[in-house]
């Protein structure tokens, strides 16, 4: 699943490491969020978070253009703090997720937009309906984990990115007799070079 700020420090890091060929990272579960918010009758703006994400990140710094992402979201993670909504929020009023228990994400383009951002579009499927989606990414973070001198786990070399977008869930089929409106998603995540 997605949304990078990548081509200067790719560039530098292509010409300082000399890589040649594209190095698979995938998520840090702990440090990896897609929040989602929506409008609660043009009153005021609510939020909720998935909280059980994976994906992975094949990247060529030499050719950051060719990036491909792709992100699984267990949709029945849904969580806003509060039980009742979440109920809803996962019935087939909405997200049905006894029927579709996954939302998936596949790059199909990446096109840099600056030094550290690009803008991936890909591929969502999400309650059944498969549509493309635009994300705005800005890359945070690329090599060595400043946490890795303290941590075994977090040494080797790291991506972080951040990422935003919005859908109409109607698009999807979701909460079709239920109007929510167009649903804003934000993704910040940590990936750590495969072993």
């Amino acid at each position: 699943m997605t949304k990078l700020h990548l081509l200067g420090a790719l560039t530098m890091f292509a010409i300082t490491a000399g890589a040649a060929t594209a190095e698979t990272y995938l998520t840090d579960p702990g440090h990896t969020e897609v929040r989602v918010g929506w409008s609660h009758a043009g009153v005021s703006m609510q939020h909720g978070e998935f909280t059980t994400v994976s994906g992975t990140l094949d990247l060529d710094p030499k050719s950051p253009d060719t990036a491909s992402i792709t992100a699984t979201i267990a949709a029945d993670s849904f969580f806003s703090g509060v039980e009742a909504m979440d109920k809803h929020a996962k019935s087939p009023d909405f997200l049905n997720t006894d029927t579709y228990p996954e939302i998936t994400f596949a790059s199909t383009n990446v096109v840099l937009t600056g030094e550290d951002t690009a803008e991936i579009t890909g591929d969502l499927t999400l309650h059944g309906v498969t549509k493309p989606v635009q994300l705005q990414a800005r890359l945070t973070h690329l090599g060595a984990h400043p946490v890795g001198q303290f941590f075994d786990y977090y040494k080797g070399d790291w991506v972080a990115f951040s990422a935003q977008g919005a859908i109409d869930p109607a698009d999807f089929g979701v909460g079709s007799s239920i109007p929510v409106g167009n649903l804003t998603i934000q993704i910040d995540t940590e990936l750590k070079a495969a072993e």
